[in-house]
């Protein structure tokens, strides 16, 4: 099978101080919760709990994974608040180009293949394609080459006026869409990268219907992705799969995003030019 791989180095979290205190803060803060809450759901006391926050307390190092764990705290930041707490790291973070990350590597182009003739693709948590599988093209078809050189950002692709915007029929849908999913995944990890690609898409054209172009009917299950094609439109629900046991870093920030057709012409047409896996 062939795949495009630009495995890069992921950029860490922005947090202002070092502290284990002021980090659980933040995150504390970020996830809404008070201090009692959070005590609560940790089953340690308020008192505890402030006396960590503020430093007069050191924690155990099960205390720093229990209360990252109730704060949905990424791997890559927990070990960056154990090691603040004077712990080792906890989770690995191996590259996937590294030799120990061979079966990893071969589990992504199985499971990329297993959806061909549909397009799919490995993405880390900036939305960087790592992998593609052979029915990609279909979607990338017509954009300016530029955007497809050095690490692609697929959000990027998808939204620039000289990416799959033009061809996209729905675009004023789409484009809400994958606003809306940046906006979550910002509000879970806080990455600066992130909330700088926002930036960037939002200035990006697109955002006002069309005269005569239909986003989507009142009967669809989702929110298509309608791509005009010279053989006529093709449709997609996007489906997202997540590694949800992973213990390295660098697999639970990957998701699998694939497209399957949203009618029977367009599932006929990916059929026809794309053979499914050999």
């Amino acid at each position: 099978m062939e795949t495009t791989l630009d495995f890069g180095h992921h950029r860490p979290m922005e947090i202002e101080t070092s502290s284990f205190g002021m980090q659980l803060r933040q995150w504390r803060v970020r996830r809404r919760f008070t201090q009692l809450a959070l005590a609560l759901e940790a089953d340690i006391s308020q008192r505890h709990l402030s006396f960590v926050e503020s430093g007069r307390s050191k924690p155990s190092r099960e205390m720093v994974l229990r209360l990252a764990e109730h704060l949905r705290v990424p791997l890559g930041e927990q070990n960056r608040m154990l090691v603040a707490a004077g712990y080792a790291p906890a989770y690995g973070d191996g590259l996937l180009t590294s030799p120990d990350m061979v079966r990893t590597r071969e589990m992504i182009d199985r499971l990329l293949a297993g959806y061909q003739p549909y397009p799919a693709l490995a993405l880390d948590r900036s939305w960087t394609i790592l992998a593609m599988n052979k029915a990609v093209p279909v979607l990338t078809e017509g954009v300016d080459p530029t955007l497809l050189t050095g690490q692609v950002n697929a959000l990027r692709l998808t939204l620039h006026p000289q990416g799959l915007a033009p061809r996209i029929v729905n675009l004023p849908a789409w484009r809400s869409h994958i606003l809306r999913r940046l906006s979550h995944d910002i509000e879970l990890s806080a990455d600066q990268s992130l909330i700088d690609l926002l930036e960037e898409l939002k200035s990006y054209p697109g955002g006002h219907r069309a005269a005569g172009r239909v986003a989507y009917q009142p009967s669809d299950i989702a929110v298509p992705l309608v791509l005009d094609h010279p053989r006529g439109q093709l449709s997609f629900i996007s489906a997202t799969t997540i590694f949800g046991t992973a213990v390295n870093i660098t697999l639970a920030d990957m998701v699998v995003e694939a497209f399957l057709p949203a009618d029977g012409w367009t599932a006929e047409f990916l059929r026809g030019e794309f053979d499914p896996v050999d």
